[in-house]
């Protein structure tokens, strides 16, 4: 455990039915939403929508189990209380069926309605001057090799040769609450479509009072117009061999300036930014310049070494992937379903189960005036998991 990190010890056990799932997304909200999907079944069978909906997040909350097991974790304590009666579990290939006829829609909208931000002026690393610290970046996923996966997803290229990767994958694009470490969003497709692509569908959950990080790889005019369009406020790295003019120089070394889009030839259509350069120290690459351009232009308000140090805040995105892929999912696993629509039930589950641990992290950090970022996720994450399987409830399939 890294140091500054503690065992989280919330009151898990205490949760109802099925532990975290049903606390986050209680039975009500997952029968709206299997019915506003268009999902809810007609006759009476033995899994209900609603239960696969659970169960396809017990599949993320204790991957990479197999189907069966994760099942008999879901139903062990209501068995134990009696609420089960005749029901028995079924059969792999039912739970596999069960999964089809849910698709992933119901998942994807439980998200949109639930991946709401947390952070208040009073989180630790969610605001600064007053401005809600947001980032986005991209990641992707490794999915089963299979013809209809790679018909929708494509297989990358392999960086040692011409030969393809082992794997089709899936391209993910996330806005991020900083300190909280909380999905707000995200947008899934196949690799094909570029990070700058999928991240230019995100301004529609931005908005004024938010400052927004992201990565060189996206500074672009097109993409800043779009997320400043929205009143948000935008720091962003700037990749080393772009050329940005001193209009105008300002007291603490920073200046204002220009960017420019690439159809924009003849440069009649300007941005201006304010440019902040800086180097790391202390960090084995002394002597590298960095440089950020804001949408911040006042250097008073918004002093240039402050916006240099809070810009190492972006690399919290890194460790909200990895606390995705690492450990919640498992260290290189790969996504098991074999058809397009599994895959993607797949990772919004895995997004829903990740907000319910990181709700879980913010509340409990707060009631004890700690930061989250010293609660340990992989504990949260086994905490969760006892719940599921040790804690009867009220929840019936």
């Amino acid at each position: 455990m890294l140091p500054g990190v503690v065992r989280v010890s919330a009151d898990v056990g205490e949760l109802s039915g099925l532990g975290l799932l049903t606390w986050v997304y209680p039975s009500g909200l997952v029968d709206r939403v299997v019915a506003a999907c268009g999902r809810a079944e007609q006759r009476r069978r033995l899994l209900p929508a609603r239960l696969v909906v659970y169960f396809v997040l017990g599949l993320a909350l204790f991957s990479p189990a197999p189907y069966l097991d994760v099942m008999r974790h879901l139903v062990e304590g209501l068995r134990g209380r009696g609420l089960l009666g005749e029901w028995h579990i079924p059969a792999k290939s039912s739970l596999f069926r069960a999964r089809q006829r849910l698709g992933p829609e119901p998942l994807r909208v439980l998200f949109a309605t639930t991946a709401k931000p947390m952070g208040t002026q009073a989180t630790p690393g969610c605001f600064w001057r007053g401005l809600q610290l947001l980032a986005v970046d991209a990641t992707c996923w490794d999915v089963a090799d299979s013809p209809a996966n790679e018909a929708a997803f494509g297989r990358p290229g392999n960086s040692r040769g011409h030969d393809k990767s082992s794997f089709p994958q899936v391209r993910m694009a996330c806005l991020i609450e900083v300190g909280t470490h909380l999905v707000l969003d995200a947008e899934l497709a196949g690799c094909r479509t570029g990070e700058v692509t999928l991240v230019g569908r995100l301004p529609r959950s931005c908005g004024p009072g938010q400052l927004l990080l992201a990565d060189r790889e996206f500074l672009g005019v097109p993409l800043w117009r779009a997320f400043t369009a929205t009143g948000a406020d935008l720091l962003w790295r700037v990749p080393a061999n772009r050329i940005l003019p001193v209009d105008r120089q300002l007291r603490d070394g920073s200046w204002i300036s220009r960017i420019h889009a690439h159809t924009d030839r003849a440069h009649t259509d300007p941005v201006a930014v304010r440019v902040v350069a800086y180097q790391l120290n202390g960090t084995g690459r002394e002597g590298d310049d960095y440089r950020l351009v804001t949408s911040l232009l006042d250097a008073r308000r918004y002093p240039a070494r402050q916006l240099a140090a809070l810009y190492q805040e972006r690399w919290e995105a890194e460790a909200v992937f990895a606390e995705l892929k690492t450990h919640q999912r498992g260290a290189r696993v790969v996504l098991s379903s074999k058809t397009p629509d599994g895959v993607l039930q797949q990772i919004w589950a895995h997004l829903l189960v990740h907000h319910a641990l990181r709700e879980l992290m913010v509340r409990t950090a707060a009631t004890r005036g700690l930061d989250a970022d010293r609660i340990s996720f992989t504990e949260t994450l086994r905490s969760a998991r006892r719940s599921v399987t040790v804690t009867p409830g009220s929840f019936s399939p």
